[in-house]
């Protein structure tokens, strides 16, 4: 039996090939382990009809069905869409960084999770879009459900460089200028920003009746603090450093993690944001199933 690329460890199969390649065959994997679950929230195939709503044209009506199952369906069009969503994927410098030589900088294992996920949602006919930033706004892709746009989001994020330092204030602010229609609001991140400032950011999304799915990612070499008994440590952004004994450092080090990591959940959840806290060593598919079962709960 074919190894499923979604249940893989993510450097191995980012070996397999390109950005394109890589997230079909997480993808393929990922729905063909939904095919006998009970999902809603993500769709194996392309719906092709939708259950009629109060207000929908009488002439897109399938009386076929209704005549099988007593039961109203419309027939669903190409340009029609179930949902608006739009990735919000965070490019600056931080995440540009791993812990191992094998295991993917926190940015490139957020480009092939966000081209996964964005091929997901246009299969099941959700208007999908893309912003990069860091201190400013990169990259802006217009959400669209037509299934060929995903090469142009793919493009976009193929493109996408590290950039520069975590300001990102200005770059927000322009995020919830652009996000005016309704929808699904996907923040991949480190989350290595201004806590109070996103929170701002994300919460005021919510007021505008958005979803807010929240990716915080990090490194597994993140999480403690090891090394030789004597180290320099430099901020990747700002060029400052200190030497200190990573030894006497590592309690506080790791308490300070955790404490971190517990605080964003309950900032999320207490603001009506779906927070999932993402390591960079696990697999595409669990991501992907975590995001599933919330949107399905969510209706």
């Amino acid at each position: 039996m074919a190894q499923r690329l979604d249940l893989l460890d993510p450097y191995e199969v980012a070996q397999l090939g390109d950005l394109e390649l890589v997230a079909r065959g997480v993808v393929e994997g990922f729905l063909t382990g939904l095919h006998r679950s009970p999902f809603k929230g993500f769709s194996v195939e392309f719906a092709e009809h939708r259950p009629y709503r109060p207000g929908d044209e009488l002439r897109y009506l399938d009386w076929k069905i209704m005549g099988r199952s007593d039961r109203l369906f419309v027939k669903q069009f190409e340009e029609e869409t179930n949902l608006r969503a739009m990735i919000v994927l965070d490019v600056s410098r931080s995440m540009d960084w791993t812990g191992h030589e094998r295991r993917l900088t926190k940015l490139e294992y957020a480009k092939r999770l966000v081209a996964a996920l964005s091929l997901v949602l246009l299969k099941q006919r959700d208007a999908t879009g893309l912003i990069g930033f860091d201190d400013e706004v990169r990259t802006v892709v217009r959400a669209n459900a037509r299934y060929r746009h995903w090469w142009e989001l793919l493009a976009a994020v193929s493109a996408l460089r590290p950039g520069r330092g975590t300001v990102a204030e200005p770059a927000l602010r322009r995020v919830t200028d652009l996000l005016r229609r309704r929808g699904l609001v996907v923040f991949v991140s480190d989350l290595l920003l201004d806590r109070e400032l996103v929170m701002l950011a994300l919460q005021f999304l919510r007021h505008r009746g958005h979803q807010v799915m929240v990716f915080h990612l990090m490194d597994p070499g993140e999480r403690s603090l090891e090394g030789p008994p004597e180290a320099r440590f430099e901020d990747p952004e700002t060029g400052t450093g200190f030497v200190a004994r990573p030894r006497e450092l590592r309690g506080v080090y790791e308490r300070t993690v955790r404490d971190t990591v517990l605080a964003w959940r309950a900032r999320c959840r207490a603001g009506g944001i779906d927070y999932h806290h993402v390591l960079t060593d696990v697999p595409f598919g669990r991501v992907l199933r975590q995001a599933a079962n919330r949107r399905s709960r969510l209706g």
